[in-house]
């Protein structure tokens, strides 16, 4: 009998994260300084975030040591089990072999607690007692809260007022955990309290949150800022997933052909697929490896790749990336991981450089989409997960058709029982694609900073 779960021992937990920058063709583009425009160092970022992760944005180590600590913290839930998803081939009738990597077995239902628990122990091991965050669906924030708990850092987490209304339960889990949870924007920060005067049922998007949550740490010597995607050293220590994957598929006696993981900012992308993306980039091997948008937040299949602000205040250095814009701000869609304006520049350079596909898929054929996984693997998936089932399904759907047996495998990043209420509109016919407004979107374009 084949087996559906490939799981490994906690002695199986990777020893080193995989920093992808080793092995690209090209360094990054350097990140700016935004009144200069020269190059930043690491005393630039020194007011933010603690040494040892400053040094670990710019490192070009092939393999960094994943401190005894974390790894200790990371058997809570790790290694996550890689899946067979025999029930969901049946139904789908496909030749194909769909995998799935599931990171909703973690306390907080999400991949994200492999970056918070890593910065948590970082900055405690800086002597830092506060941390401030952002969060959209709120994922991130349930990841620093619990990690924030784990080390004895108070956490405070600007929540996009739009998923702070929509997700409580998200927001009750961050308070259980010990954190103060803050719609955004709010009243706050300089930076919210411009946006509310200008409009005062603004939604609040990730760019916003951000400037609220860096400007807090700015202001205040006590406190550090902790980012749950788009930086080097978050992608960094997500990688901890491919490579277990890799490892799960060595005892599965499996190889991907087709690789796929959704992208807001890039994070669960990334931690899925750059150790396997090392194998290409060092011409040992070749896949297909597909990063899947919101049709209402396309950044990569849509976005300029230039430098631009990370947040709607303009407080952040200048990011080389795929960007709509900082001011620009998605329509209100449930997948709220999923609304940020930039790209990690990471993922940004490989699909530029051809590495990487991309796909911007609608929201109602994403529910579509997990409703059926639901149905046949028993998991509701959080709604950013669902972006990367329909493109699993429209992958073994083509096989179908072609005849074809490859092997698909996608990161089933998170779960979606406290998304229930999305799940509730799309049933009842309430939730409509939420089209982008294509007028707001070129103004946002035009006004990205020419460098």
């Amino acid at each position: 009998m084949l087996s559906k779960k490939y799981i490994l021992n906690e002695s199986d937990i990777p020893k080193f994260y995989y920093n992808i920058l080793a092995d690209l063709p090209e360094p990054l583009p350097p990140v700016l300084h935004p009144g200069t425009k020269q190059p930043i160092g690491p005393d630039d970022l020194a007011a933010l975030f603690p040494m040892e992760l400053i040094l670990q944005e710019v490192s070009s180590e092939r393999f960094i040591e994943i401190p005894e600590e974390v790894r200790n913290a990371y058997k809570i839930w790790r290694p996550t089990p890689l899946i067979r998803a025999f029930n969901l081939e049946k139904y789908l009738d496909t030749p194909a072999k769909i995998y799935y990597k599931y990171e909703g077995t973690s306390p907080s239902g999400s991949h994200k607690p492999n970056t918070a628990i890593a910065q948590a122990f970082y900055n405690k091991k800086a002597g830092v007692k506060r941390l401030t965050t952002e969060t959209g669906a709120g994922q991130w924030g349930s990841a620093l809260a619990f990690a924030g708990s784990l080390f004895d850092i108070e956490v405070k987490v600007f929540m996009v007022r739009v998923s702070y209304n929509q997700k409580p339960y998200r927001r009750i889990m961050m308070e259980s955990y010990g954190a103060r949870v803050i719609p955004s924007p709010s009243e706050e920060t300089n930076s919210g309290r411009k946006i509310l005067s200008d409009n005062v049922d603004h939604p609040g998007t990730l760019g916003i949150a951000i400037s609220e949550a860096v400007e807090v740490a700015a202001t205040n010597d006590d406190t550090n800022y902790s980012l749950g995607s788009v930086l080097n050293h978050v992608m960094l220590h997500q990688t901890i997933i491919g490579l277990e994957a890799k490892k799960q598929f060595e005892m599965a006696g499996d190889k991907p052909d087709i690789l796929i993981g959704c992208v807001g900012g890039g994070s669960n992308f990334a931690g899925f697929t750059f150790p396997f993306i090392g194998e290409i980039l060092k011409g040992k091997t070749n896949y297909r490896v597909i990063a899947v948008e919101p049709a209402a937040c396309p950044s990569l299949t849509l976005g300029k790749y230039t430098y631009d602000f990370g947040d709607t205040a303009h407080l952040t250095p200048l990011i080389k990336m795929h960007s709509l814009g900082s001011t620009f701000i998605p329509p209100r869609i449930h997948a709220g991981g999923l609304r940020y304006h930039g790209m990690a520049p990471t993922v940004s350079f490989l699909k530029e450089k051809g590495f990487i596909e991309a796909v911007a898929v609608e929201q109602n054929e994403c529910f579509k989409a997990g409703l059926i996984f639901a149905k046949s693997e028993g998991i509701i998936p959080a709604p950013e997960s669902t972006h990367a089932i329909k493109v699993a399904i429209d992958e073994a759907l083509r096989c179908k058709e072609n005849g074809e047996s490859k092997v698909i495998a996608f990161n089933l990043s998170g779960h979606g029982n406290f998304d229930l209420q999305a799940y509730d509109d799309y049933l009842s016919n309430r939730l409509n694609n939420n089209k982008l407004d294509e007028n707001q979107l070129k103004a946002s374009m035009e006004a990205i900073p020419v460098v």
